[in-house]
């Protein structure tokens, strides 16, 4: 199904509260950027943040599951980005608080992966 530009538009307006992000598309779905760290993705109109260990027991809790694919012939595979919870893209004020904390794992995480 992939991103449509009008849920890119709707996901920016909350996330304006974050700061400046950058909507880059990549296979079909779109991958969510500031100062060059992809920190949320967009797959079939769908967001999802970074997130670790510790921050996947939040969204765990509000009954949200981490983003999945399905190799060919295999089982499938998640992957640490996790479904927003709909209220918070009603309050950008707390969307801006999760999306801060996405984006402090995914720095880290880059780092990690470069050192």
């Amino acid at each position: 199904m992939g991103v449509t530009a009008g849920c890119k538009e709707f996901v920016r307006d909350p996330l304006s509260d974050f700061g400046p992000v950058t909507i880059r598309n990549m296979f079909g779905d779109a991958g969510i950027y500031a100062d060059g760290v992809m920190f949320a993705i967009l797959v079939d109109d769908t967001l999802y943040l970074k997130a670790d260990d510790a921050s996947a027991r939040a969204f765990a809790a509000e009954g949200k599951k981490p983003f999945t694919y399905r190799p060919s012939g295999r089982a499938p595979v998640a992957i640490s980005y996790w479904e927003v919870p709909e209220r918070l893209l009603d309050d950008p004020e707390e969307l801006a608080t999760w999306a801060q904390e996405a984006h402090r794992i995914a720095r880290a995480t880059k780092s990690k992966s470069a050192g």
